[in-house]
């Protein structure tokens, strides 16, 4: 089975993002940068579906030259293969967007099951993946803890607040995964190494069929026009039993209508 995965390179989500007064776009440049945390676990689970299935993973990533690093890694990690589209007319892009160009980088790719994290820890739209499965008309199985391959279809363990719902759909078909279905494995020496000759194609936005006037800043449909600081919390109130403390909890509790 050939399984593509979508990987993205972020600011490390353990430092402070900073955002560029100009155009409100997250500063990258000068910063660490790491592949998200949340595509790790993808990138596991491409790699044990398809050494269940003898098939092979694809790595597709969209990013500044940069990137690439992530790609590497995940290369490193076991991927047989890359597609990687890095131009600077990209800059800016939204949510849907990103997931024309991924989704068109993907057709190519001919893969039988798409893979990605729940959200980027630097975009949180959660979006992205389930655009992917309507741009290339595949059913969108999402938030899997659990994932199983077989007989021409797939099936989840789909988490919820409450536990899971078991979910099945045909391939092929997009999968979104959360931090709870595996332990990403490390990339060995081995591994790294190899990565290096493994093959990283760099298709261009007109390969692709995207036109390059609706990409980046010119072509987002949303943008962020303001940005301010978060407001602080307020103090909060301390309660002294003389006696009336229970009737006043009781009371504010009452007008929070928790009661």
């Amino acid at each position: 089975m050939h399984v593509a995965v979508c990987v993205k390179q972020v600011p490390d989500p353990s430092g402070v993002g900073r955002l560029d007064p100009a155009t409100h776009c997250l500063v990258r440049e000068g910063v660490e940068v790491v592949m998200d945390p949340g595509d790790e676990y993808g990138v596991e689970a491409a790699l044990q579906v398809a050494e269940a299935t003898g098939g092979d993973v694809t790595v597709v990533s969209m990013g500044p030259a940069k990137a690439l690093e992530a790609v590497r890694k995940a290369l490193a990690m076991g991927a047989a293969r890359a597609v990687f589209i890095s131009d600077d007319r990209l800059r800016g892009s939204d949510a849907l967007t990103t997931a024309r160009v991924l989704a068109a980088a993907i057709a190519r790719t001919e893969a039988d099951l798409v893979i990605a994290g729940t959200e980027s820890t630097d975009g949180y739209t959660g979006t992205v993946p389930v655009a992917i499965a309507e741009l290339l008309d595949r059913p969108a199985l999402t938030f899997a803890k659990h994932l199983e391959v077989g007989d021409g279809t797939v099936r989840i363990h789909r988490q919820t607040e409450v536990g899971h719902d078991v979910v099945e759909g045909p391939l092929p078909a997009v999968v979104t995964v959360t931090g709870g279905i595996n332990e990403p494995r490390y990339p060995s020496l081995k591994g790294i190494m190899a990565a290096r000759g493994k093959p990283v194609e760099q298709p261009t936005l007109e390969e692709l069929g995207i036109d390059p006037s609706t990409v980046g800043l010119a072509g987002a449909a949303q943008r962020v026009v303001a940005v301010e600081p978060a407001a602080q919390r307020a103090a909060g109130q301390v309660v002294v039993d003389d006696g009336t403390a229970a009737a006043r909890l009781v009371a504010f509790l009452d007008d929070l209508k928790v009661i």
